[in-house]
């Protein structure tokens, strides 16, 4: 959520700034800005709405030295130029990633002292906050110490100081930031697509860390002000990841490659049909799953396969929830947190709740070097790569794998749900090439109304078909238990409504038809996505391949995005960058 992009080098600031601003649209934003120094004086420019409104504004050939940048995603006042980062006091301009909690207070204190705001944000204040301490200590490493004792709340600041016309200051403390290293100059971002045009060398800074970064020279410096050195790491994935190669959208790309995403983690993960090098759930007797959206959706498959093949009671808790709920920790007891990017700041706080309390925590994530798998007694990663289109889709299908290899190991059931899950990648090409999802999704398109329906593991599968069918194509959609639809919600069915339904368990499938068959009665068309042939019980069937109860379900996951997907396309979506939503939620 948001974008920072600093830079200080020899050459093309503006530009380099901006395709690094440009590869962090997935994260999510409203508005964009930038500020700059030329002929030793800063510049500001910001505009609301896309990139491309920023850029219109630019000379890309202004000689600057360094500059910060940022995309906003509105937290604290209106979507519109004026709340857009940068933000100016005195002599300091700051874009900044996170919320401030305790703004208001400092806000009324400011302006007591003389302090005038023109915009609505809690990172105005901060600019403020850091202006006055300066004025008090005339030293920025001196400032940035100071201000984790006014500043409550999270952030990641990109700050330049007019006294100091060649340097870009740092510091995070709960939001993510990095250095990217390179011979033409060194930059400071929220994320390493941001700086793989420039470099594949970065340091990833810890919180309260204090960066000084000019074209030739990166200090680092602990919360107390003290010199400290930072280990250089190297990425060494393709900027292909981070490209569509191709594809109509990003969304595409990154369901086509789910196939290699499920041979990468077989190939980490296990071997002679054996999990391997992955963590040991059976010490315990308790499950906590904690996630947020898609990830808490595979939690909830997650818990289906653990509670069936390791025999733990697990639970699955949204976790904008679980610090505000009675929680019963005790030694016996393992919390689980998914997030794709590492970096979701609810799932951050449940983390840190359960360190409080002497609680072992294992981490499922996709980035390595988040905060999430930084602080985590344990982590897995999922190995996904990149991901760009807000909507996820490789790194949910590997979250439901990793979770199924823990439930897994060391069971009797090892060796053959291994044999299952090797079928999964060509199923994967099939299914993606086989139907023709744009005359199903025509059904779908000018629906207003959509309910998924599901029993059982079919159920935990369609809250997240429903949930991908509402964030790209904005068609309202909810998910239910098929036999709870006829206490009460039924009464919204009509020939206008849209019903998708999952059924893949046959143990229970007798029952879903016949709730879509009340369904039916009440003029709704159905589709369904199931692996039952022969019985007539949909107006429109994606039919997947019946293998088992492991199987089975795994393969209703790419038509469920591919639907979606097509949907969207149809209704003529942004789908990659979908309105309102970011892809990293560093936000509470």
């Amino acid at each position: 959520m948001c974008g920072i992009v600093g830079y200080a080098g020899r050459k093309n600031v503006i530009k380099n700034i901006m395709t690094g601003l440009k590869s962090l649209e997935y994260r999510g934003y409203d508005s964009s800005g930038i500020a700059y120094i030329k002929d030793g004086k800063i510049n500001i420019i910001k505009k609301a709405g896309p990139i491309k409104n920023l850029e219109s504004k630019l000379n890309y050939n202004d000689d600057a030295s360094i500059g910060i940048s940022h995309t906003r995603w509105a937290t604290h006042g209106r979507a519109d130029d004026i709340n857009a980062h940068p933000h100016k006091q005195g002599k300091i301009t700051i874009v900044h990633n996170g919320i401030i909690e305790n703004y208001d207070t400092l806000k009324k204190e400011l302006e007591k002292e003389g302090y005038e705001f023109k915009t609505s944000t809690d990172t105005e204040v901060a600019c403020a906050v850091i202006d006055k301490l300066y004025k008090e200590t005339n030293d920025m490493i001196s400032t940035l110490s100071k201000i984790n004792e006014v500043l409550k709340g999270s952030y990641a600041f990109n700050i330049i100081n007019d006294d100091i016309p060649d340097t870009i200051f740092g510091i995070r403390k709960d939001s993510p930031l990095i250095v990217g290293i390179s011979n033409d100059g060194n930059m400071l971002a929220s994320d390493i697509p941001a700086v793989l045009h420039i470099t594949n060398k970065y340091v990833v800074l810890d919180n309260y860390d204090i960066v000084v970064l000019k074209d030739d020279s990166v200090k680092y410096y602990d919360r107390q002000g003290k010199e400290i050195n930072k280990e250089i790491k190297e990425y060494n994935n393709s900027l292909d990841t981070i490209s569509k190669n191709g594809y109509d959208h990003f969304m595409l790309k990154e369901i086509n490659e789910e196939s290699e995403v499920v041979k990468k983690i077989l190939n980490i993960y296990t071997e002679d049909n054996h999990v391997k090098n992955i963590y040991d759930i059976r010490k315990y007797k308790n499950i906590d799953i904690v996630a947020c959206g898609s990830a808490s959706f595979a939690g909830q498959i997650g818990k289906y396969y653990i509670e069936k093949y390791a025999n733990i009671r697990t639970n699955v808790y949204y976790a904008s929830e679980y610090r505000y709920q009675r929680n019963f920790f005790d030694k016996d007891t393992l919390v689980i947190l998914i997030s794709q990017s590492g970096e979701t700041a609810d799932t951050l706080a449940a983390l840190k709740l359960a360190k409080e309390h002497n609680i072992d925590t294992l981490a499922i994530v996709n980035r390595r070097d988040s905060s999430i798998a930084r602080e985590a007694d344990s982590v897995i990663y999922t190995e996904a790569g990149i991901e760009i289109a807000v909507a996820t889709t490789k790194a949910y299908l590997a979250q439901v794998i990793i979770l199924l290899l823990l439930a897994i190991k060391d069971t009797k059931e090892e060796y053959k749900v291994i044999e299952d899950i090797k079928l999964l990648p060509n199923l994967i090409t099939k299914y993606i090439n086989e139907y023709d999802y744009n005359a199903i999704a025509n059904v779908l398109k000018d629906k207003e109304h959509v309910f998924y329906l599901g029993r059982g593991i079919d159920f935990y599968l369609s809250m997240e078909g429903s949930l991908k069918l509402k964030e790209i194509s904005y068609i309202h959609s909810e998910a239910f238990q098929a036999g709870e639809l006829k206490h009460g919600s039924i009464s919204l069915i009509d020939e206008d409504f849209g019903v998708v339904s999952v059924v893949t368990d046959k143990s229970i499938s007798d029952k879903t038809i016949s709730n879509l068959k009340e369904v039916s009665a009440r003029g709704a068309k159905i589709i369904t996505i199931t692996n039952i042939k022969d019985e007539n019980f949909s107006d429109y069937k994606i039919e997947v391949d019946d293998y088992n109860e492991v199987l089975n379900p795994l393969t209703v996951i790419v038509p469920m995005q591919m639907l979606a997907y097509n949907v969207a396309k149809l209704r003529g979506c942004d789908i990659d960058k979908p309105r309102n939503l970011a892809k990293s939620v560093t936000v509470e």
